[in-house]
């Protein structure tokens, strides 16, 4: 999720402002690769705490006037030096509301967190009689803990109890104004730090690799890279932070050693921001009537397609073919899934499997059904290690992303969220459905998503700076859904499930079949072109070397739903009663189109692939289809908003496309 990060200096570290101030940035400009919507510290100085903060990356806070003249007040610092700082990724509350942003201040108490709390409406509710001021869940953690510090409790066992109460992911650093203590913890260990006491310093930030940098960098002379610490799962450190010094505790033997002997009361100051022109909200309209009507009329035609008689695929599928039983090339075709068997996963688990504690994987981890089962299944059943790993493009939903915290949570599972500048590729994803809108072509659509496609990239870099040997994934075989790239020229063989696995013809079909498109549509040559070929690049060129659960398992829907719904309290959307895709926002609206045009979504390719497995009659196939099908307009209504156009304007170009049947 976000990125957060600090660095406490006593005096006799003789580190000056200067070299703490290089320091600090560099911590920034490293944690914005977790977040880059929004960005704040909070400074501790003598008398006061000074933050500051606003909805823009943290590139953009560390060149502001107003960070250079906190530098210059932290320049007179006379006491230990003290800092937090954080780089957004936006879950909840949004961050044109700059009360939203990070750090967040409640009655004394000024925190960094890294996270999503996913009961914080129900905490609200329960303890009624704490104040809500702002929309972030951060604010009901501070909330709690400063009531239960008010019925005469002990930070620490405060923290604990906190964290009891809370569902989610949470790494949490804070100063109070009362009192002179600095606390940091954790639920699911995503959090370094490296703690010199003799020397009083310590420095913290939430992935290792970003320490690595800065001791190679900026502390090479106070620090060694052994002395990086993991704090780990429902761990926590408190620091004194009149004489640096601190001790580790435990969730389950929460114990403050530490005697705070120099209290103060410090006045808090929000540092004041030139008048800023943002975005408001929008809220989601009404529905036109007549896209109901018309989405009813199509219903009625597309349930006379013609259909494959053994899978429910339509005339309409490109390439298709029937013999004359009715039977579609597709599932002549077609080549059963080859399951290994757990026994062989197993082993290949034993051989990755590490005896100090430390990462022995890495879990690619979208927060969909089949990640976070697999992720599950990585951590309970193989008793692996996992660091769990994502690509946020801007298009994973909120419901995704408590998903994630859920998991990583409940698990006590690092997780690493590399965030690509979100801004930029919503402002590509709005470029090209512009133009695709111009002229609409089925065979262009995935263009929509090509921004998504350096998260293959971005894991085997990530395997690298980890020093991890094992990339587990969890692709489902059944979702393999030919058509997207069969739009675009490409004739598929059937020789491989995996969805990135393209002949080199094919992909050079692929490719021409884009080049073409461009050609006659002038309005793709934008700005998004650099990160649409580079996506193209990831999927299709780049290795894929990666242990897939379900080479060795077979993929049970009525299992996965069970186990994430019972155990993890895992979350559907509202508007469909599909686990599937939930938490990607561009499944919604290009399922529309395809749905108005061809009659047909990937759900139907997936119900098929399900009969040809034997998972499920046709007549089954054929309800759920119907079910998966049903248009979610909140959603698309989202994707709108999020990428920046009209949403009834679009869905009437969309209507007005000649459909296939």
């Amino acid at each position: 999720m976000c990125g957060i990060f600090g660095l406490i200096v006593a005096p006799r570290a003789n580190l000056n402002m200067k070299r703490s101030r290089q320091t600090v940035d560099r911590l920034f400009v490293l944690s914005e690769s977790r977040g880059k919507e929004a960005a704040g510290l909070a400074f501790l100085g003598d008398e006061k705490i000074d933050i500051l903060k606003m909805p823009q990356p943290a590139s953009v806070l560390i060149k502001s006037k107003e960070y250079k003249n906190l530098w210059r007040v932290a320049e007179r610092q006379r006491d230990t030096f003290a800092l937090i700082g954080h780089a957004r990724l936006v879950t909840n509350g949004s961050q044109v509301f700059n009360k939203n942003n990070q750090p967040v201040i409640k009655e004394g108490l000024v925190a960094v967190h890294n996270g999503i709390v996913t009961n914080v409406e129900e905490l609200w509710l329960k303890f009624d009689q704490l104040k809500k001021e702002t929309g972030v869940d951060t604010e009901v953690i501070l909330a709690l803990i400063n009531k239960f510090l008010a019925e005469g409790e002990k930070t620490v066992d405060v923290l604990v109890k906190v964290y009891n109460l809370i569902e989610g992911m949470a790494s949490l650093a804070f100063f109070s104004a009362t009192e002179n203590k600095f606390f940091l913890s954790t639920n699911n260990g995503s959090l370094y730090y490296c703690y010199h006491q003799d020397r009083g310093i310590l420095v913290f930030a939430s992935e290792k690799y970003i320490l690595k940098k800065i001791i190679k960098k900026n502390l090479g002379d106070v620090f060694d890279l052994k002395d990086i610490k993991h704090l780990e799962s429902k761990t926590g450190l408190v620091i004194d932070l009149a004489r640096v010094e601190g001790n580790n505790f435990s969730f389950s033997s929460p114990e403050d050693k530490i005697v705070d002997g120099n209290r103060k009361r410090r006045n808090i100051n929000l540092v004041s921001l030139p008048e800023m022109v943002v975005a408001t909200e929008e809220q989601v309209g009404e529905v036109p009537a007549d896209f109901f009507s018309l989405v009813e009329e199509r219903q009625k035609e597309i349930q006379n397609l013609r259909r494959c008689t053994k899978c429910i695929l339509p005339e309409t599928f490109p390439f298709i073919e029937f013999d004359e039983d009715g039977i579609c090339n597709y599932c002549h075709n077609y080549q059963k899934i080859k399951i290994k068997g757990e026994e062989e996963l197993k082993i290949i688990a034993d051989k990755y499997r590490r005896s100090d504690g430390k990462a022995d994987c890495l879990m690619t981890f979208s927060g969909g059904r089949d990640s976070s089962f697999c992720l599950h299944y990585v951590k309970n059943v193989l008793k692996l290690n996992p660091v769990a790993y994502s690509y946020d493009w801007g298009m994973i939903t909120d419901l995704g992303r408590r998903n994630q915290a859920r998991m990583c949570g409940r698990l006590g599972v690092e997780h690493i969220l590399i965030s690509a500048d979100i801004r930029k590729k919503r402002e590509n994803i709005r470029k090209n459905v512009l133009a695709w809108l111009k002229k609409p072509d089925l065979g262009t659509v995935p263009l929509f998503m090509a921004g998504d496609k350096q998260y293959f990239y971005y894991a085997n870099k990530l395997k690298k700076l980890l020093k991890i040997d094992l990339i587990i994934i969890g692709t489902n075989f059944l979702e393999k859904t030919y058509f997207k790239a069969a739009f675009g020229g490409a004739k598929i063989k059937f020789k491989s499930q995996r969805p990135y696995s393209l002949s080199f013809i094919n992909k050079m079909r692929l490719g021409l079949y884009y080049l073409k498109s461009f050609i006659i549509n002038p309005a793709y040559f934008n700005s998004s072109l650099i990160d649409t070929f580079t996506g193209f690049l990831s999927f299709y060129f780049i290795s894929h070397k990666y242990l897939n659960i379900y080479d060795y398992l077979p993929w049970d829907e009525k299992e996965i739903e069970t186990v994430l719904k019972e155990k993890y309290n895992w979350e559907i959307s509202s508007d469909t009663k599909t686990t599937w895709r939930i938490g990607d926002g561009t499944a919604s609206f290009y399922n529309y189109i395809y749905y108005m045009v061809t009659g047909f979504t990937e759900n139907d390719t997936f119900r098929s692939n399900q009969i040809r497995e034997g998972n499920i009659t046709r007549e089954d196939a054929l309800r759920r289809s119907r079910e998966d099908n049903q248009i979610r307009w909140e959603s698309i209504q989202w994707y709108c908003q999020t990428v920046g156009i009209d949403f009834e304007k679009t869905i009437r170009t969309i209507n007005e496309i000649k459909k296939l049947y």
